[in-house]
């Protein structure tokens, strides 16, 4: 990979349409046929000037650097696939994407929207077409091979949820040309927002959700926020597209906070009209009753209490399935809780290689959101320490990673790292155009922390002073001023419910329960604020110099 071309680059993504179905036809032969398709592959392309950049299970990434190059080894490739006699008869059917970009190079590896874009080119194709964006059919056009023509085929919005694109397909005579509609969002009725920056890292995250939505109707995404609970969400639903014939609804929950308003703002969006004498909850049954849809509900933790609603639409209509994020799941029967984890990190005490920093989702994120406001930002041996650190003190929180990359116009990583002692001053000016709660790191701990009543919000900020998590016991020792009337414990199960408490297994197998630094910070603010900061710091040190007496006298009496 050190030799990868540079400047104006056409990119080849391709997989194999319906590899699953192979594996489970083919068994242990199934490597048998992988490995002929990637050879196949493999010498087309090098034989046309490409760099293979990456293969992963079926799929295979290859850069050109010229655009007519690619279309060359596209089209070679699809003559040799056709032709090849695969084991056991079957047949394979290898779909392509091809776009042509500046990407960055970053670790020996390209980053940046053009990577991406030409992944979601590839994904809308079914196997034996190939798909190239407007940028490469600008430079093909009149370079074309014999026997290769090009068929206009329209705008579509790919499922990256950005701004719709032109495709055009390559009819490479002799070989199938005439396949169904492309899989892009025009394909069922929707109205998924438009993301105008790329989805980072979270494959084994979509894979799950998917596979979870495909089994569960009801599925909710909870976890702290900033954890990117809505953006997973809807990079899921914009995936499942093909799979409800209905259609997919977003119903932003945010702007209110009635849980009377829940079934009004459904049948807004849904374009439901209301009918004399029913109910607007009747009305909703009855459109969605029979339908193949999914609703999306996203905020759900602040109208929680409608809850019983979700409940009711489900029983009614046997079709629909409904996606929620939430910082707490709604403890209602046939609910199936997703926890969002953090974004993957370095590990600080091996650092991986340069070259593979970047195969890390907090890493990623961190670079292309630094390059939008630093185009010429790149990762290097100086660099990578710092931030990998960076990474890890900000949690893996997608919010806070993206905060931090907007500074880095004023502030290396080393000199951001110092700053982030106090992290909730530095992760100020989020984006004008997002929600408030979102413009900084304090805000979007601060609406959450305000959702809790007033015992749960006075248990946080007194767990905040447990460095590296705590146990029931201490929990009891230091938060509560009885321990034996045991009230906390249902305050400290509501806080894990609301994201804000995570379980890890502790020495011996005990349960620990740890708060992500970003929040206990917030928490310290919260506890000094509230003037108990002496007395919560002292119950914590004479409970650990307690246990420390204990360990003593059982090591003498020994």
């Amino acid at each position: 990979m050190a030799n990868l071309p540079s400047g104006t680059v056409t990119f080849l993504f391709t997989d194999i349409e319906g590899s699953t179905r192979l594996l489970h036809q083919l068994g242990e032969k199934y490597a048998i046929l992988l490995a002929e398709q990637q050879q196949l592959l493999r010498e087309a392309c090098e034989m046309h000037d490409g760099s293979v950049v990456s293969t992963q299970g079926d799929s295979f990434f290859v850069a050109f650097p010229r655009a007519v190059d690619a279309i060359n080894a596209a089209v070679q490739s699809q003559h040799e696939l056709t032709a090849h006699t695969w084991t056991n008869g079957v047949s394979v059917r290898v779909r392509m994407g091809l776009h042509t970009g500046e990407p960055q190079i970053s670790s020996a590896n390209y980053v940046g929207i053009d990577v991406h874009r030409a992944a979601r080119i590839a994904a809308a194709a079914f196997g034996g077409q190939v798909l190239l964006s407007q940028t490469t059919y600008d430079l093909v056009e009149n370079e074309l091979p014999d026997g290769v023509t090009l068929r206009d085929l329209g705008e579509h919005r790919l499922k990256d949820l950005r701004k719709p694109k032109h495709l055009y397909q390559l009819i490479i005579a002799g070989l199938p040309s005439d396949f169904p509609p492309l899989k892009s969002l025009e394909l069922s009725p929707n109205n998924l927002p438009v993301q105008l920056t790329s989805f980072i890292g979270r494959t084994k995250e979509i894979s799950e959700v998917k596979q979870l939505l495909s089994q569960e109707r009801l599925l909710t995404l909870t976890g702290p926020g900033g954890s990117g609970k809505s953006r997973l969400a809807l990079q899921v639903a914009a995936e499942m597209i093909e799979y409800f014939r209905d259609g997919i609804f977003f119903v932003p929950l945010a702007p209110i906070t009635d849980p009377g308003l829940v079934a009004s703002t459904i049948a807004q969006t849904l374009g439901i009209i209301e009918t004399a004498g029913r109910s607007i909850v009747d009305n909703l049954k009855d459109y969605l009753r029979g339908k193949s849809l999914l609703l999306f509900l996203d905020n759900f933790e602040q109208v929680i209490l409608a809850a019983p609603l979700v409940a009711e639409i489900l029983m009614a209509c046997n079709e629909l399935k409904i996606l929620i994020t939430s910082r707490e799941g709604l403890r209602i029967s046939g609910e199936h809780e997703y926890p969002v984890p953090p974004l993957a990190l370095p590990n600080l005490t091996q650092l991986p290689s340069l070259e593979s920093f970047s195969q890390y989702a907090a890493v990623e994120l961190f670079i292309q959101r630094a390059q939008a406001v630093k185009p010429d930002f790149l990762i290097t041996d100086d660099t990578a320490p710092a931030l990998a650190e960076i990474c890890n003190r900000l949690d893996g929180l997608p919010l806070a990673i993206e905060l931090a990359a907007a500074r880095i116009k004023l502030l290396p990583p080393r000199a951001m790292l110092a700053r982030l002692e106090n992290r909730l001053e530095f992760l100020t000016g989020g984006k004008r155009d997002a929600p408030a709660r979102q413009q900084t790191l304090r805000n979007t701990i601060a609406w959450s922390f305000d959702l809790l009543n007033e015992n749960e919000q006075k248990l946080f900020r007194r767990l905040s002073v447990f460095v590296g998590g705590c146990t029931i016991e201490a929990v009891e020792a230091v938060a509560e001023e009885n321990p034996a009337r045991g009230y906390i414990l249902d305050q400290f199960g509501s806080l894990l419910d609301k994201s804000l408490l995570r379980e890890v297994e502790g020495i011996n197998g005990e349960s620990r329960f740890v708060m992500l630094e970003t929040l206990r910070e917030f928490g310290l603010e919260q506890l000094e604020a509230s003037g108990e900061g002496e007395t919560i710091r002292h119950r914590h040190a004479s409970f650990f110099l307690d246990l420390a007496e204990q360990a003593e006298a059982s090591l003498e009496s020994s």
